[in-house]
């Protein structure tokens, strides 16, 4: 068995090394000319740490990422609604992982440049189409040098995000991802510690937002926090904003004087917006869930199957999660196709279920339902919002992203061999 693995992000490299884990030989095709340590910060769940864990890559990420100690959330007024512990804290086996998304890829390369040997990990190779029989795969791929190449594999993955063109080729008339009216600002700003010094803030409601968690471990051995941070406002004149720019430089003036007054005195939201080198724009997309990944000797992964809101953390971490299951699945099947429809009917339900939840806040509609019910804040938390709702509201999320406490810390392991 031979994989063709098309996107080298961390869907792609996790997939890679996975594979490559379980005996299968493959080869990743990245379009952009470099694979290079793009992005901010994100979160790794424990459930997704525990497969990088498995894949021997633990010390890689506990030398740059910060594991998170506790999450808060907080109104917009920064009186906080909800605390609990994170991680290990939380009594889990594995960590949870603030880091930036730039050096998480950087530890999959190097890894899967090691394991796999560079001559399987290629840049500058574009697919432009494909092909398949009963007995395999064939894409064909454009060279940054303008030359064209045709590669052969008995499976073809998708890891290739959210315009990716495996999925276009089988949904022609799926359209663009689909804007909900929010705007992101996201940068990183090194400053002071706050609270912990390993937290991670939600504060505000779904229509103006802030979040932030620190992500360096060399900065905390500095004394220092590289907080990654991001902005978020509501639009409804869906007509004005730019939405064809996925990517751009920010300018400030088009959302600090929203957030000019969240000065919480633990955290000095205004500050740490300043105090950034640059700040990038997106628009909050998703796509709808579909009824099918998996293709005859093809299947879609990570942001490519179910590009999803950044909310409760979950986007990375369920790539990671794909990954594993499908190499579990293409060991345990019986053929290449019956391995890929397997791996399609556990992970697409269940990303589904996370993609319509993020639509509805996901464990943030905590921070939600107290500005219904106190927008001007409150004398009583408990007066607005019960214990018991808060904790249901987290605890159901947990389950639903496949991160319960129990559940993960007792299920076998998905470690597998050819």
């Amino acid at each position: 068995m031979h994989a063709m693995i098309i996107g080298g992000g961390i869907g792609g490299l996790t997939a890679a090394l996975s594979l490559h884990a379980a005996g299968i030989p493959c080869r990743v095709y990245e379009a952009a000319p470099n694979i290079q340590p793009l992005g901010v910060g994100i979160n790794v769940l424990p459930h997704a740490v525990r497969e990088l864990t498995e894949l021997g890559l633990a010390d890689r990420l506990a030398a740059t990422a910060i594991p998170t100690a506790e999450l808060v959330y907080a109104n917009r007024h920064g009186q906080q609604i909800w605390q609990e512990p994170r991680g290990k804290a939380a009594g889990y086996h594995w960590p949870q992982f603030s880091i930036h998304r730039g050096e998480l890829q950087m530890a999959l390369l190097e890894a899967a440049v090691e394991r796999l040997g560079r001559d399987n990990i290629l840049a500058g190779h574009r697919l432009t189409s494909l092909r398949q029989s009963d007995s395999g795969v064939t894409a064909l791929l454009a060279r940054t040098d303008g030359s064209a190449i045709e590669a052969a594999g008995d499976l073809l993955i998708a890891c290739d995000g959210i315009h990716s063109s495996v999925r276009r080729h089988f949904y022609p008339n799926e359209g663009d991802p689909i804007w909900n009216g929010n705007v992101l600002w996201r940068a990183t700003t090194l400053s002071t510690p706050y609270l912990t010094g390993r937290s991670m803030v939600m504060a505000g409601h779904q229509a103006q937002k802030f979040v932030c968690y620190p992500i360096s471990k060399q900065a905390e051995d500095e004394g220092r926090a590289l907080i990654n941070w991001i902005a978020e406002i509501k639009y409804t004149d869906l007509q004005s904003w730019r939405r064809e720019d996925w990517n751009r430089r920010a300018n400030l003036d088009d959302f600090l004087p929203a957030f000019e007054d969240w000065d919480f005195g633990w955290l000095k939201v205004p500050d740490i917006i300043r105090g950034a080198k640059e700040v990038f724009e997106y628009p909050m997309v998703d796509r709808d869930p579909v009824d099918a990944w998996s293709f005859g000797r093809v299947t879609l992964l990570g942001d490519a199957a179910h590009p999803m809101y950044p909310i409760g953390s979950n986007g990375a971490s369920q790539a990671i999660l794909d990954a594993r299951r499908l190499a579990w699945h293409l060991c345990t099947a019986p053929s290449i196709e019956a391995g890929l429809m397997a791996y399609d009917q556990e992970r697409r339900p269940a990303t589904a279920q996370i993609v319509l939840a993020n639509r509805r806040n996901g464990p943030e509609q905590a921070m939600e339902m107290v500005h219904e019910r106190a927008p001007d804040g409150f004398d009583d938390l408990h007066a607005i919002v019960s214990a018991e709702e808060l904790a249901a509201t987290a605890d159901h999320y947990k389950s639903l992203a496949g991160f319960d406490k129990d559940t993960l810390n007792n299920r076998p392991s998905w470690s597998v061999s050819a």
